[in-house]
């Protein structure tokens, strides 16, 4: 059971990533330079948070054509896990791995808090450590979180179930109030058909231990390890 980190020139979340998978679960961790043409025989890849290029043109639109991003995938493609936080999402619809687009957030500001989401699929690889309706707090950070869709889309996500996380109140309602930037439907986080790729806007990562403000973000990583030793 091994897991990857792609490091794109402006990542800055990697170490976060790669922390938590390592240190934390205790999983066999690895770096992959975007610039890797080869995997490493990982059984997770992670698409981490930060700025990739710069953002430039558009956020992840440069780095969908990194060499790595061929073998991402092609990973994709067999069935391998993949999990895109924050810019990693970004980078995975604008490789086509996930639907739609994340937009300037509505207010046009950078947004750094915790934010309430309720689990609205814990049937996924990713999730399958929480419950149903269960509401989490898990800090978000991005200026470019809005997802966007066209109404076939947001139709095939909610029919499918394909809505993983979606912004809400303490109670785990959803209204404009508790949607930070203005994301369609509240969404924050959808799977693609397969459900082996994920992507999400909040970041797990920073709390998945302890000694941070919540450790809520820790059973997706969790979740994975259990599906990757083929326990659940």
């Amino acid at each position: 059971m091994k897991a990857g980190v792609v490091v794109f020139p402006g990542s800055n979340c990697d170490h976060d990533c790669y922390h938590v998978l390592k240190h934390v679960l205790g999983m066999d961790t690895v770096f992959l330079w975007h610039k890797d043409a080869d995997l490493k025989g990982v059984d997770l890849v992670v698409l981490p948070g930060g700025f990739s290029y710069g953002d430039y043109l558009r956020c992840g639109a440069i780095a969908k054509h990194s060499p790595i991003m061929q073998e991402v995938s092609e990973f994709a493609d067999k069935g391998g896990h993949v999990l895109g936080i924050c810019n990693g999402f970004q980078v995975l619809t604008e490789a086509g791995l996930l639907p739609g687009a994340l937009l300037r957030n509505k207010d046009l500001k950078f947004i750094c808090r915790y934010v309430n989401l309720r689990v609205d699929n814990a049937g996924t690889a990713f999730t399958s450590r929480y419950a149903d309706g269960e509401i989490v707090r898990i800090p978000i950070a991005h200026a470019e979180g809005n997802y966007f869709a066209s109404e076939d889309v947001i139709k095939e996500l909610e029919e499918n179930n394909r809505v993983v996380f979606r912004y809400c109140d303490e109670y785990g309602e959803t209204s404009e109030g508790s949607n930070p930037n203005g994301s369609i439907n509240g969404i924050a986080g959808i799977v693609n058909k397969g459900g082996n790729v994920l992507g999400m806007m909040p970041h797990p990562e920073r709390c998945a231990e302890e000694i941070m403000q919540t450790k809520d973000g820790f059973h997706i990583f969790e979740s994975l390890r259990k599906v990757l030793k083929g326990v659940l």
